[in-house]
């Protein structure tokens, strides 16, 4: 009797420590792996490039991952992106994980040692380039994420897909780009169509906490460009022209109700932004016309119609009351970011275990990820994480795409746990089910 009861007693401990196993393998990868996650990084941000340009990093992406032996490594998707496949020793289906690549025109001033010192011509202007964004962060999370679990391959239920994205913000010019364009290139096809997809966006909240919300998580994105135009004519005898100037002015103004006073923003928050302003070349020529640019920001699908067709009238009606005529167009963007509920509640407790119980449910965020197609494609959980510096660290800090923008390289462990946990979490509740 006294041998079977200890023969039930390990097997019940034997059955709690293979329950456990994964836990403690990606805390310990995580940790073995962060000074070479807090090097990748610094190699990210000291050589940032810009949308569908990003050759160098991509490069060093792949080598990355051969290193660790994946079982394919594709480049050259959308341009510049990579997919790496990691096959599990035991069987079970596909999840992705997903790190963005590109950096923005800004001239960075943080003044770090790894400090991008990168210039290139944006729009016929010189200027500095900078992962302003946090996207050198994302690469290097899921390259920690890739290390720890090469690790543990013959302990994965199923096969891992990193991608790794180019063009989040944006493809420039006539060109095509970004997540849309990985998709429409098929790598959600066939045996490849995972499951779930889970990424991450660091933002500048306390360092390792996690901040996520169920449905609307960050806000549909659409491109506004108004052409004001008018007559020109000498400044000194503006009643001879039509003044698109002044007109614009009015729009400008009138814009600002759309969202105040057009709206029910009880409903869902919305912002309509004009960021750009430009006509005329003297001070005494009033110009033919004046052109503007700007952004939408929505979380509810039927308000962003709503919102579209204000703007197109207010916009006219506006510079028609000075004699001048509004082309207002709008160029569909980023939809919203969705997470999905069902995912989100099955996951919460891993966010929970990666922050140290630091993880909550937030507002929406009014800016956006083009992560929205993936998660359109396949049910998607996506959040953010606190990247702020120590409390008794006094460097200026500015918000994501600000020359000031500054991740704080111990939240870096906690990105790796949490998408690491997430994808072994999710492959194992699938081979459950």
């Amino acid at each position: 009797m006294r041998q079977w009861m200890i023969m039930l007693l390990l097997m019940a401990v034997s059955s709690v420590v293979v329950a456990e196993t994964w836990q403690s393998q990606v805390e310990r990868g995580a940790a073995t792996h962060n000074s070479e996650v807090v090097a990748l990084r610094h190699w990210f941000h000291a050589n940032p490039e810009l949308s569908n340009r990003e050759f160098n990093t991509a490069k060093k992406i792949a080598g990355e991952l051969r290193a660790l032996a994946f079982d394919e490594v594709r480049e050259g998707i959308a341009h510049t992106g990579v997919v790496g496949i990691l096959r599990g020793g035991k069987p079970g289906p596909v999840v992705a994980l997903r790190a963005d690549m590109d950096a923005l025109p800004v001239l960075e001033k943080t003044g770090l040692p790894f400090a991008s010192k990168v210039t290139t011509l944006w729009e016929g202007r010189e200027t500095g380039v900078m992962h302003a964004c946090g996207h050198d962060a994302h690469m290097a999370i899921l390259l920690g994420v890739a290390r720890v679990l090469a690790g543990i391959r013959a302990d994965i239920p199923g096969t891992v897909m990193f991608i790794f994205q180019p063009a989040e913000e944006g493809p420039p010019g006539d060109e095509q780009g970004g997540a849309e364009l990985m998709l429409a290139e098929g790598i959600f096809e066939g045996d490849r169509q995972p499951g779930a997809v889970f990424g991450l966006h660091v933002f500048p909240g306390p360092t390792g906490s996690i901040m996520y919300r169920p449905n609307g998580f960050m806000a549909a994105a659409d491109y506004l460009e108004i052409i004001v135009k008018g007559v020109q004519t000498h400044g000194s005898m503006p009643w001879s022209g039509v003044d698109p100037v002044t007109a614009a002015a009015q729009v400008v103004t009138s814009l600002q109700t759309v969202v105040s006073r057009q709206m029910d923003i009880s409903r869902a928050p919305a912002v309509v932004t004009l960021g750009t302003i430009e006509g005329g070349n003297r001070g005494n020529i009033i110009p033919e016309q004046v052109r503007m640019t700007g952004t939408i920001r929505t979380l509810d699908p039927e308000m962003r119609s709503i919102i579209h067709d204000r703007v197109r009238r207010t916009a006219e009606a506006a510079a028609a009351t000075m004699g001048a005529q509004a082309e207002v167009m709008i160029d569909l963007g980023y939809p919203v970011t969705v997470n999905d509920p069902e995912l989100t509640r099955a996951m919460a407790g891993v966010l929970d275990w990666a922050s140290e119980n630091r993880a909550e449910v937030v507002p929406p965020i009014m800016g956006a990820e083009d992560f929205s197609y993936l998660a359109t494609a396949v049910p998607g959980l996506f959040f953010a994480l606190g990247v702020a510096p120590d409390p008794l660290d006094d460097r200026v800090v500015g918000v994501n795409h600000s020359p000031y923008f500054y991740v704080n390289d111990q939240a870096l462990p906690v990105g790796v746990k949490a998408l690491a946990g997430l994808a072994m979490t999710w492959l194992s509740t699938a081979n459950s089910e």
